[in-house]
């Protein structure tokens, strides 16, 4: 069975439920407050694993974050190349208004331990078929890209957040490019999100695109093709772990053998059921639930 090798952040979420999201200068009293397993990376080997993807966790905690270990494990994500260094787990502070919207403040910590070396170790178990993902939470992306593609494997990228995009030259050892509207604009700065992509695509032909929409759905391209799809309608709770929900549930059907449209029709079914649930990995369904 083809394995992923998931480059990613591990984050302890601190999740507040306020009326609105803080306004410049302003004090906010939330109404709830939650401690929570996140970030993009952890949330996406999860989404892989509960969609019954082989998965492998490169990443860095601290030793506050043996819990999240934990989780990993029980979720059946190998964890031997997620590492125990000193200094502080990385975190977020998560603002949700009622509507579900939500606004993020990261702080890296371990997050930016990740290596070269520690991913090319990883990377040495690799085998034909495997693939290789990664987001901008953690440290040297673009250089694991580069060890990625040079061992053989297919590499997914997850340009978020939009603010450390890597560069266009790193673009050239992506095979799948996921984005939504505001990444898509970082790395394409064209006059629409359609637009951003095909600005990408045209200068990186080698890759596939796939643009998240949000409740519109997804659209994933190619040389010459484009598929589509929307989610069903649902009550948003909270929208925190819906791309990552997404992208691994994506990743998982196209490892599975599923065509593009198949597998995005599944990934947006996924998403749509996480954002009807409070929190970030724990809001993500399992397989058996989109039947």
């Amino acid at each position: 069975m083809s394995r992923i090798f998931n480059l990613g952040s591990v984050n302890i979420d601190h999740v507040y439920q306020v009326p609105h999201l803080v306004r410049p200068g302003e004090t906010l009293s939330s109404t709830g407050y939650s401690r929570g397993a996140g970030g993009k990376g952890f949330n996406q080997s999860v989404a892989l694993a509960r969609a019954g993807a082989s998965v492998s966790h490169i990443g860095c905690i601290g030793a506050d974050g043996e819990w999240l270990r934990e989780f990993l494990t029980a979720e059946g994500v190998d964890c031997q190349n997620l590492l125990t260094v000193s200094g502080a787990t990385g975190h977020a502070i998560i603002q949700v208004v009622p509507q579900g919207e939500n606004a993020i403040v990261l702080h890296g910590g371990a997050n930016a331990d990740t290596t070269g070396n520690l991913v090319s170790s990883a990377l040495e178990s690799s085998c034909a078929g495997d693939w290789f993902l990664c987001q901008n939470e953690t440290s040297h992306v673009e250089e694991s890209l580069r060890l990625a593609r040079a061992a053989g494997l297919k590499t997914a990228y997850n340009a978020a957040p939009a603010d450390t995009a890597i560069s266009g030259e790193a673009l050239r050892h992506v095979d799948l490019l996921i984005v939504n509207e505001t990444e898509a604009a970082a790395l394409g700065k064209g006059d629409s999100p359609q637009g951003s992509v095909a600005r990408v695509r045209e200068a990186h032909p080698q890759m596939q695109v796939i643009l998240t929409l949000g409740a519109e759905g997804a659209i994933w391209s190619g040389s010459n093709w484009e598929v589509s799809a929307a989610p069903p309608a649902c009550t948003v709770v909270d929208t925190t772990a819906a791309g990552d929900t997404f992208a691994g549930y994506c990743l998982a059907a196209l490892m599975e053998g599923l065509p593009p449209a198949a597998a995005l029709d599944r990934a947006c079914r996924a998403a749509a059921i996480s954002v009807t649930r409070p929190g970030a990995a724990q809001s993500i369904p399992r397989s058996f639930e989109l039947a």
